[in-house]
């Protein structure tokens, strides 16, 4: 029987710049990734597991996410509830120039949970340097959110986004699920399904 994970719950970016400030999360609606966010955080008091939030922070005058802002602030619904540590970072991955990594080392952890935002920014470059650096990670793809781009390269809509970076990531840097999944895993002490890029291409060849 494999060893149950050491995980910790990472909490990436839940600030309000992404509910009421310029930055708004419109995939999956925050209606519906929020309370999942604050699921998992309840979960994870309960059951032991260390709880990280994360806050995304630019100089003070800066467009978002401003230092000392409204916007920049934790959302209430995380800024009200138990962590283990708060990281403050400049960064997208909440790895770089963060104390988060020699912190997880230090307690053994072997698994990370991402919930937060962006699904395409601040939890797919934390999701990708974990994996480079060792640890098994999962996301919750009902508890992090997308929201849609224009630029020189083209145009993409919030749900494209979301849906092309899950399946993504599931197919090589972490195990993506569902909340409800996770909960389940979590009361088993099971760790979640991963998947890899050789099977990813081959059942869409195959169909």
């Amino acid at each position: 029987m494999s060893q149950a994970p050491k995980r910790a719950l990472i909490v990436i970016d839940v600030q309000n710049e992404y509910f009421s400030g310029k930055l708004r999360i419109t995939y999956p609606d925050v209606g519906v990734s929020l309370p999942n966010i604050v699921r998992t955080m309840d979960a994870a008091t309960v059951a032991g597991i260390p709880v990280v939030v994360v806050q995304h922070l630019a100089p003070p005058g800066a467009p978002v996410f401003a230092r000392g802002s409204e916007t920049a602030a934790l959302h209430p619904e995380v800024a009200c509830r138990p962590h283990d540590l708060l990281v403050e970072k400049d960064m997208a991955s909440a790895l770089t120039g963060t104390p988060l990594g020699a912190w997880l080392k230090a307690r053994g952890i072997d698994t990370l949970t991402v919930v937060g935002y962006m699904t395409h920014n601040c939890d797919d470059s934390t999701v990708r340097q974990a994996h480079h650096e060792g640890w098994k990670v999962e996301l919750l793809h009902d508890a992090t959110g997308a929201l849609p781009y224009r630029n020189a390269a083209g145009a993409a809509t919030a749900e494209e986004i979301h849906r092309v970076f899950t399946v993504v990531m599931h197919s090589n840097f972490a195990a993506v699920a569902s909340t409800e999944a996770w909960l389940a895993a979590l009361a088993k002490g099971e760790a979640l399904p991963v998947d890899n890029v050789l099977l990813s291409n081959q059942r869409a060849i195959t169909g």
